[in-house]
């Protein structure tokens, strides 16, 4: 079983949750109102006067051969929607009720 943590701008919060129900993943958490600066290009989505925008990010337990099949389908859509500011991380989950 694997994680997958996915931040990005909240404009793109549907696109998103659709993303992962088209590959099949149902379940997810998700944590709204968040704040964040990318590491190389992206604008600050601080929720503030200066800059207003603000993130999502979702956190969902799938299993390991649906791990890939989802990064792959993030990459895309960030290669599609550049200003979407999308970051995704794929960790082991060691154990799980």
């Amino acid at each position: 079983m694997k994680a997958i943590f996915i931040a990005y701008n909240q404009a793109y919060n549907q696109e998103i949750v659709e993303l992962l129900e088209s590959c099949g993943q149902r379940g997810y958490t998700v944590w709204e109102e968040i704040g964040g600066r990318g590491t190389e290009d992206g604008e600050p989505h601080l929720g503030n006067h200066a800059w207003p925008t603000q993130n999502h990010a979702i956190l969902t337990a799938v299993p390991g051969d649906l791990a890939p099949v989802i990064m792959d389908r993030l990459r895309e859509t960030d290669r599609e929607n550049p200003k979407l500011g999308l970051r995704a991380y794929v960790l082991p989950v060691e154990d799980a009720l």
